[in-house]
């Protein structure tokens, strides 16, 4: 098993980059997308993603429950791309965006966790680095930060490669 974690910014070419290796691993690809539109303008972002993608690609979308969904999913001959565990957390963390009663964030982060060392196959992880920046202001937010932070850092002790793209430019952070 590989799982690389690729890291950045928003528009920073990480989810470009995660498609790139995802391509160049040579095998199938299944696509999850975790993201949920709300908006005229979030669902143009998400169809220049849809875009992009060479059409052969299988596409999952699943919002909330990451570590069943890449169990179902994974095997040695499977090239997985997770995009985002960003706008996942967001998702749980938001009330607004309905999360699920029969789980939580911690259970899902931890089913996660405990699931993504074990899985066969090629896993591509894409995340946004947002601890470069200023604490911000509302209780949300900070909580948002936190948990991306520790959610990122997790991932990245269980992950074969890391990866920091800035500017479309791949830094190795860690390397198998």
């Amino acid at each position: 098993m590989t799982t690389h974690l690729i890291l950045g910014g928003a528009r920073s070419g990480k989810s470009a980059f995660a498609e790139k290796l995802a391509t160049e691993s040579g095998l199938p690809v299944t696509y999850i997308a975790t993201a949920q539109i709300y908006d005229a303008e979030f669902g143009a972002r998400v169809q220049h993603h849809r875009n992009r993608r060479p059409a052969d690609w299988a596409l999952i979308e699943e919002p909330h429950y990451l570590a069943a969904t890449l169990s179902r999913l994974a095997t040695e001959d499977q090239c997985l791309i997770l995009d985002c565990l960003t706008l996942w957390l967001a998702q749980w963390i938001c009330v607004d965006c309905n999360p699920p009663k029969e789980s939580s964030w911690l259970a899902e982060r931890d089913a996660l966790l405990a699931v993504l060392p074990n899985l066969p196959g090629t896993v591509i992880l894409v995340s946004n680095e947002v601890g470069m920046g200023i604490v911000p202001l509302g209780e949300i937010n900070r909580q948002f930060q936190d948990e991306q932070g520790r959610l990122n850092q997790a991932v990245a002790a269980l992950s074969n490669n890391v990866i920091f793209v800035a500017a479309g430019l791949p830094m190795i952070l860690k390397r198998a």
